[in-house]
C-alpha cells in the first residue's frame, strides 16, 4: 500500500494546504520576479520553512513544497549556475521536510504523520505568461517530457515521498508526465488539472478523458486553482470516471490576469469550512487550497472535516 493510501486507510480524509505566495506577501515580501515564492529558496528559505509550520499548525496533513515555478531553465535564466538550480531544487524539499519533522515533533499525538508534496508546476509556470490557465505552450508531449524529466529526477533523488504535478492545462502536458513518472513507481504522485468549465480542463479535453488516461498509473486526481463552485463539479465528474482518490483545492474565486501580473476580481470569501464540506461530500478526499488562500481558511476545512 503507498503511503497516501496507508493514511486514507487511517482516516478517510486528508487536509492539504493553501497559497504560499499569498502568505509570503502577505509578510511583505515582493514576489514580482518570474519566480514566484521559489526567488526565495536563496534569499530568505527560513520564511518558506515559516509559511509551512503555520500550514501544519492549522492542521494539514500534507503540504507543497516552493518548486512549483522552480526550474532548471528558470533559475540558470536568473543567474544562478546549473549546480546553484539543481541545489535550490533540493532545498524546496528539505525546507518543507524539516517543517514538517518540527511540527510532528511538537505534536506527538497527530493520528498522521504529515506527508510533503513536492510541488511539480506546468511548463506555463516557467514561462509565467498565464498559460497553465489556457494550455496554448505549443509543445509536444516529447518536448514537455524532456523539460519535466530533469526536475523530477533530481527530487526523487533528492527524497521525493510525493510528486504533486498540479495546475495542468492540456491532456499533452498530463501525457507527458505520466511518461515521466513511469519511471519512479515507488514514489506517489498526483494529477491535479486546471479546468475551463465544469467538464473540461484548460485546452477543451474532457475531464474524464484525462480520468482515463491516467488510469492507475498515479496514485490520485484531480482539480486545483479554480473556483470552489466549479471544483465541486469537476469532483463530481471525477467521481463518475476514476476510482482512484480525488484530490481538490480551489482559489479564492478571483482570476489571475497574467498581463498585469494581478488577480483581478473579488474573492468568494465564502466560509471555507463550507467549501471542505462540499468538496468531501461530491467526493473529493484530499482537500485544501490554493491560489488566495491562508492558513485561516485550512484550520476551517480541517475543523469542518472534522465534524464530517
Amino acid at each position: 500500500m503507498s503511503s497516501l493510501n496507508a493514511m486514507l486507510a487511517a482516516r478517510k480524509y486528508l487536509v492539504l494546504d493553501g497559497a504560499l505566495g499569498t502568505e509570503l506577501t502577505r509578510r511583505g515580501e515582493a514576489l514580482d520576479g518570474g519566480l514566484w515564492s521559489a526567488q526565495l529558496l536563496a534569499e530568505k528559505p527560513g520564511v518558506i520553512s515559516a509559511v509551512h509550520r503555520d500550514y501544519l499548525d492549522a492542521g494539514a496533513d500534507i503540504i507543497l513544497t516552493s518548486s512549483y515555478q522552480a526550474t532548471l531553465p528558470g533559475l540558470k535564466a536568473r543567474g544562478y549556475t546549473n549546480l546553484e538550480a539543481e541545489q535550490l531544487l533540493r532545498s524546496s524539499l528539505l525546507l518543507a521536510k524539516h517543517a514538517r519533522d518540527e511540527a510532528s515533533a511538537a505534536a506527538p499525538g497527530r493520528l498522521v504523520q504529515p506527508i510533503v508534496a513536492t510541488s511539480i508546476g506546468p511548463y506555463g509556470a516557467y514561462l509565467a505568461d498565464g498559460s497553465e490557465y489556457r494550455g496554448d505552450d505549443g509543445l509536444t508531449v516529447r518536448q514537455l517530457a524532456a523539460f519535466h524529466r530533469p526536475r523530477i529526477e533530481i527530487l526523487a533523488e533528492a527524497g521525493s515521498e510525493l510528486f504533486a504535478c498540479e495546475t495542468i492545462p492540456s491532456a499533452r502536458e498530463a501525457e507527458a508526465l505520466l511518461s515521466v513518472l513511469a519511471d519512479f513507481p515507488e514514489i506517489d504522485s498526483w494529477l491535479t488539472f486546471s479546468a475551463r468549465d465544469g467538464a473540461r480542463i484548460s485546452d477543451g479535453t474532457p475531464l474524464a478523458d484525462c480520468a482515463r488516461m491516467a488510469g492507475q498509473e498515479v496514485s490520485a486526481i484531480g482539480v486545483n486553482c479554480v473556483p470552489a463552485e466549479l471544483a465541486n463539479q469537476l469532483v463530481a465528474v471525477l467521481r463518475n470516471h476514476t476510482s482512484l482518490p480525488i484530490v481538490a483545492y480551489p482559489n479564492s474565486g478571483e482570476l489571475w490576469d497574467a498581463g498585469s501580473q494581478a488577480w483581478l476580481g473579488t474573492a468568494g470569501r465564502q466560509n471555507f469550512d463550507d467549501v471542505g464540506r462540499g468538496l468531501y461530500q461530491a467526493g473529493a478526499a484530499i482537500i485544501g487550497g490554493c491560489c488566495r488562500t491562508t492558513p485561516r481558511d485550512i484550520e476551517a476545512v480541517a475543523l469542518a472535516l472534522a465534524k464530517v
